[in-house]
């Protein structure tokens, strides 16, 4: 199992895990709702029914008293454990309790004569955390039918049994349970079509990014071959930026521009004329202005194509100086991006240590002794920290080494850095 399947299957095991841990709270609670909604109706329908029994429900005869009173005795110590009557002005007619009922009975909120018109109940936790329902029912002789005469009252409260809550706590788990396991189970039947879904998904972006890369390489041999170039050049710039660069801790997004920038660093010379690109004696002042209008060109060919906006940084800045003497816009330290920095050392160690058909190449002593003048003008002297280390073993890699091998050690990186 790959890292991503791995981390799939722990997330819809975690999902699972969350929905029955929210499940059991939410269980709860709606077994406790029904808990309550069912000894209202079982309290109404049974006080209803004994009253009736007892004739308790018209409660203004001479025998109302003595009727409530048996009824009374007769509701308490069932389901309920604390059972009062009143008379329809509200005067209390009977009062019964269990031995438990008068434990707690100066423990319930106190409440004047009763005169509401419609069954409800309340549910109250005790200072010991007991559970206590308070049922509240008027009587009426014409019992559901709507605007009857009220003719007394009946309250009921009930302590809730140890039984019933761990009843209650055992439904919730059972609810949470299937929650949970409907959950695994769910996740057990997308996760194929999950990985299935990322496997394709990966393979179109490798596409995408194979594609892109290939895109990238034609126009950099294209310029190379505009610039009689065999194009070894930009593989091994490319290849000591990123080089550089991971000595400097770039990572993703920051190396893949780093990468893209330098092979195509010199894009805007597609835009220089022959005869002064190719010409083979030094350029006159205006016909080096005019070469350095490549850096110009080469923005406007970057900027907008969304894969390579990130190269801008290089192919904008790559004549910058860290003295501020660079073009085009003299920018000076840190306010030249990083990644152009970094390709100024890669750059001119480069064509120091080539050989091209107006000079042979450069000793490492040799070149690194330039470098190290130019350390503080040319170049930013944090870049030199991190290439120091590496140049040698840099220069003996690259010593004799062809446009294929170049290309062979670049795309490593590549593949390294762009998730290949």
């Amino acid at each position: 199992m790959n890292s991503f399947n791995k981390r799939t299957a722990l997330r819809i095991a975690a999902v699972s895990m969350v929905l029955a841990a929210l499940a059991s709270p939410v269980a709860w609670l709606v077994a406790q709702e029904k808990a309550e909604q069912s000894t209202k109706l079982l309290a109404t329908e049974e006080s209803l029914r004994l009253l009736r029994h007892f004739d308790a429900i018209a409660l203004s005869g001479p025998d109302a008293e003595a009727h409530a009173d048996s009824a009374a005795n007769a509701i308490v110590g069932g389901l309920f454990d604390i059972a009062e009557i009143y008379d329809p002005r509200g005067k209390k007619l009977a009062e019964k309790m269990t031995r438990d009922g008068e434990l707690i009975e100066k423990l319930l909120p106190a409440h004047g004569a009763p005169s509401y018109t419609s069954t409800f109940y309340e549910s109250l936790e005790l200072p010991d955390k007991r559970w206590i329902l308070r049922v509240f029912v008027p009587l009426q002789e014409a019992s559901g039918v709507s605007g009857a005469a009220i003719t007394g009252y009946f309250e009921g409260v009930r302590i809730v049994p140890q039984w019933q809550k761990d009843q209650m706590w055992e439904n919730a788990l059972t609810a949470a349970l299937m929650i949970g396991l409907a959950s695994l189970l769910c996740g057990a039947a997308i996760y194929p079509v999950v990985v299935r879904l990322s496997a394709d998904n990966e393979q179109k972006a490798r596409e995408v990014l194979d594609s892109h890369i290939s895109m990238m390489e034609a126009l950099g041999r294209a310029i190379a071959k505009r610039d009689s170039d065999t194009g070894v050049h930009n593989y091994r710039v490319a290849w000591i930026a990123a080089r550089i660069a991971e000595k400097l801790g770039l990572r993703d997004k920051d190396m893949q521009s780093l990468i893209a920038g330098s092979f195509l660093h010199d894009v805007g010379k597609i835009g220089i004329p022959d005869a002064i690109l190719l010409k083979p004696g030094k350029l006159d002042e205006d016909e080096f202005n005019i070469m350095r209008t490549h850096v110009c060109q080469g923005e406007e060919i970057v900027v907008g194509i969304g894969w390579l906006d990130g190269a801008n940084e290089v192919v904008s800045g790559h004549h910058e100086k860290w003295n501020g003497t660079g073009y085009p816009r003299q920018l000076k330290a840190e306010q030249i991006p990083l990644a152009a920095r970094i390709f100024a050392v890669a750059d001119v160690f480069d064509a120091l240590c080539s050989r091209r058909p107006y000079k042979e190449a450069m000793g490492f002593d040799t070149a690194m002794g330039i470098l190290e003048k130019d350390t503080g003008s040319h170049f930013d002297p944090g870049v030199m920290a991190a290439f120091r280390p590496i140049a040698r073993q840099v220069f003996d890699r690259l010593a004799e080494c062809d446009e294929e091998e170049a290309r062979r050690l670049l795309e490593d990186r590549v593949r390294t850095h762009f998730g290949m």
